[in-house]
């Protein structure tokens, strides 16, 4: 009777933990939506690629802040003129391979004095395309996030200056509003720190996802003995490739430069190899500290945050171990 009982236990405890985690959901959707502050200054928007998924996210919040939006999809374009008619704002969120021909197609659309904006995740090639495209105000965004957060509340918008920022200055300040931190950069230091950010990871991601597809250990084996840390890390590669393959080669594939820091990352991977085949843990503990040193203060910053992030990921984890293992996941 014993094992049976604390079966059942098991159980209701899972069955209490989702249901507390459903209500906290609901709880911030529903404190979104009370503290969600009104805009000024209602405008018009129209959004490109609405019925994506970070396009629907901007659609929400706009509609949220009290704008008027209209979505135009793909099947829309036949129309495009006369649903960006009257609009103060056109932000443009297509994939990256899109991002170009649309802006170019969507620019002679528009009245001189539209804001136009893109969400593309690389800035140069779109930012260009923007200011060739169309005479009025621009400005490249990108928004550090995916489209599964609940609100900009401490989310990282990052913006390019293109023309008129006075006339989009209303923009920024309403994101900002609603709890966003906004950094200005050029397109140039924005698509290299991108390299670093994002190419540099998802390709060492991808390739990671490549060798344990081909290795093929026993995944479940992999999470059971993996601490919060290393279940972490692997839970962000299992996160990478459960989304849209398409976005990751744009991504990786969007600048020729991106190719040649890969090589340059593969060049110190073969060093670090080296430093395996030849015995030299004294050379190891030399780069390592070299490393150390550049990341300065940082180092200790970072282990603090990474601490806490832990603690959250301890629960978490915990939580979905639970599932696994029930065969739900």
């Amino acid at each position: 009777m014993t094992e049976p009982l604390k079966q059942r236990i098991d159980e209701i405890q899972l069955q209490i933990e989702r249901l507390r985690a459903e209500q906290l959901q609901l709880q911030q959707t529903l404190q979104a939506s009370q503290t969600h502050n009104l805009s000024a200054d209602p405008k018009r928007i129209a959004v490109i690629g609405g019925a994506g998924r970070l396009g629907s996210l901007f659609v929400k919040w706009f509609r949220m802040s009290g704008h008027t939006v209209t979505v135009v999809d793909k099947n829309d374009w036949e129309n495009v003129g006369a649903l960006v008619q009257g609009c103060q704002l056109v932000l443009v969120s297509v994939p990256i391979n899109l991002t170009e021909q649309t802006i170019e197609q969507l620019a002679p659309q528009l009245d001189s004095s539209v804001v136009l904006a893109d969400v593309t995740s690389v800035k140069v090639k779109p930012l260009d395309a923007m200011l060739k495209a169309h005479p009025g105000p621009v400005v490249g965004l990108h928004p550090m996030f995916g489209p599964d957060v609940e609100n900009m509340d401490d989310q990282v918008i990052v913006h390019c200056a293109g023309r008129e920022q006075d006339k989009y200055q209303w923009l920024l300040d309403e994101f900002k509003q609603q709890g966003a931190k906004l950094h200005c950069t050029s397109a140039e230091s924005h698509d290299k720190a991108m390299a670093f950010i994002q190419v540099m990871r998802h390709f060492t991601t991808f390739v990671y996802g490549m060798l344990l597809q081909r290795e093929a250990p026993e995944l479940r084996e992999l999470i059971a003995i993996s601490s919060p840390i290393y279940r972490l890390e692997l839970a962000m590669v299992g996160r990478l490739f459960a989304q849209d393959p398409q976005l990751y080669a744009d991504i990786i594939f969007a600048n020729q430069d991106n190719f040649d820091l890969l090589r340059r990352y593969m060049q110190a991977y073969d060093k670090g190899l080296e430093l395996l085949d030849m015995g030299c843990k004294e050379e190891f503990k030399r780069e390592f500290n070299l490393v150390t040193d550049w990341f300065g203060d940082f180092a200790e910053h970072f282990l603090e945050e990474s601490r806490d992030l832990l603690e959250a990921a301890h629960h978490t984890v915990k939580k979905h171990n639970s599932l696994i293992w029930e065969g739900q996941e």
